[in-house]
């Protein structure tokens, strides 16, 4: 019968009984109880500020957060092993409704996909996208964001999509004394109508900022912007949001996190804050 089987199964004799030896069998108790084990670790951090990760912001947490080394590839493995879902991305379908008018502006690209100037507070790009929540509304979330550090400076949700939403995210960076603007600074933004508009531009100015845009139909011109709220999205629990004051204090707690507690690979494995303050620190 044990023949047969193994002619079946398409394993030698050998195999068989090696693989139900008392040696194997303890062998593999072990590393099952290490599996568990970093199972266990990897949920912790996981759910470290109730915010969803992938594989390497799991490995930065367990680092900074727990003390812990672990390469990306156990760590994957433990994920698929036991069932620990990674956030999916999705592609951005949000289009501008706001339309132009005659007065309104394009101004040059000044920033020229020079994201990474390692200055704080020079380099800011802004957008919107969209937030669905409860059933079936829909909100729309505005930010401006710092490319060096990737710390989110103010933000704006709405029900409307209309050019205050654009215009309230600026006074609301501009109410913010704690943000040190550094010599130079602009705002980089796609050409869509709030920011082409004149009283946007307008604001601009009496922020004492430069403006710059994008060349039309080029994603890539304004990329960190589009990649940080791909990354926000997976953060946020908008699904038990019922009311559009729940979702805007959802989306304040998730900013805070993204700023103070969310690792960034690439930016030595730091917060925003933190790296802000390590840049502010080394200038």
């Amino acid at each position: 019968m044990v023949s047969h089987l193994c002619k079946v199964a398409g394993v030698s004799r050998q195999g068989y009984y090696n693989y139900f030896s008392a040696e194997q069998v303890e062998r593999r108790k072990v590393k099952e109880k290490k599996d568990v084990a970093w199972r266990d670790l990897i949920l912790k951090a996981y759910k470290f500020k109730n915010r969803k990760k992938g594989a390497r912001q799991i490995k930065m947490v367990l680092a900074a957060q727990f003390g812990v080394v672990a390469n990306l590839k156990l760590i994957r493995r433990i994920m698929k092993k036991y069932g620990i879902e990674c956030p999916i991305r999705r592609a951005n379908p949000y289009k501008r409704t706001i339309k132009a008018t005659q007065e309104h502006k394009v101004v040059p690209n000044l920033l020229n996909r020079q994201f990474k100037q390692g200055v704080p507070y020079k380099v800011l790009l802004t957008d919107i996208t969209y937030l669905y929540f409860g059933k079936g509304n829909r909100a729309y979330l505005s930010t401006i964001f710092d490319a060096a550090t990737n710390e989110v400076l103010a933000h704006k949700v709405s029900d409307r999509v209309t050019l205050n939403i654009a215009t309230d995210t600026l006074k609301n960076l501009k109410r913010n004394k704690k943000i040190k603007l550094a010599k130079g600074a602009y705002i980089h933004s796609d050409q869509g109508g709030h920011y082409t508009s004149p009283v946007y531009q307008k604001l601009v100015k009496k922020c004492k900022l430069r403006q710059s845009m994008s060349r039309r139909g080029n994603c890539w011109d304004n990329a960190p912007q589009e990649s940080f709220f791909g990354h926000f999205k997976d953060l946020l629990e908008v699904k038990s949001c019922e009311t559009l004051k729940e979702l805007q204090q959802e989306v304040k707690d998730a900013i805070r996190y993204y700023n103070y507690d969310r690792y960034q690979w690439n930016m030595k494995k730091m917060t925003p804050v933190q790296y802000r303050d390590h840049l502010l620190k080394v200038a």
